[in-house]
């Protein structure tokens, strides 16, 4: 059997938990998550030195990541299942919010859904799952640069989606 690169290994040890929780609030239930981020990180290990070739392995492992999830949802006819698991990871995590904060945050989560996919998953990593600007732009390969280009058109997007006057809001409120 052959020996598993140190390289490869580092990369699974970092990022194996941001692309795990990634993938739960997209489909929602546990086991199917680890098994498409295994499947994930199985794809990158065949493929490993190819990877290593790539301008980014981090973007180039993000993006087999959101393909697995996509291909999956798709063969499962499902969608993504980040407007209920959003808002419950958000209960789980802050219980003291009362029921109307549940509703409004709902119609958040729906808005953050229908938002361009790179968009998305800056306001998923940033906000929903708490990765500040840095690691959210490590795990998806990108530059900070461009997380605050993707939060700043989100975030203008959203304000008008649920009403929000655009100068008043805070990207801190999302979650």
């Amino acid at each position: 059997m052959a020996r598993v690169p140190l390289d490869f290994q580092a990369f699974y040890q970092t990022y194996h938990r941001s692309y795990l929780r990634y993938a739960l609030l997209q489909v929602g239930d546990e086991e199917t998550a680890l098994d498409l981020v295994e499947v994930v990180f199985a794809r990158l290990l065949e493929d490993w030195p190819k990877v290593l070739r790539e301008a980014s392995v981090q973007r180039y492992g993000f993006s087999v990541l959101r393909h697995v999830i996509a291909t999956h949802l798709s063969l499962a006819r499902r969608s993504r299942a980040l407007v209920e698991t959003a808002a419950f990871e958000k209960v789980r995590v802050v219980v003291r919010r009362q029921l109307e904060v549940m509703e409004s945050a709902l119609g958040l989560y729906s808005a953050i859904a229908r938002l361009p996919e790179r968009q998305m998953d800056v306001i998923v990593l940033r906000f929903v799952l708490g990765y500040d600007m840095s690691c959210t732009a490590e795990i998806m390969g990108i530059s900070t640069g461009t997380v605050r280009s993707h939060l700043h058109s989100a975030r203008r997007r959203l304000a008008g989606e649920i009403g929000v006057r655009w100068d008043s809001w805070e990207a801190e409120e999302i979650a």
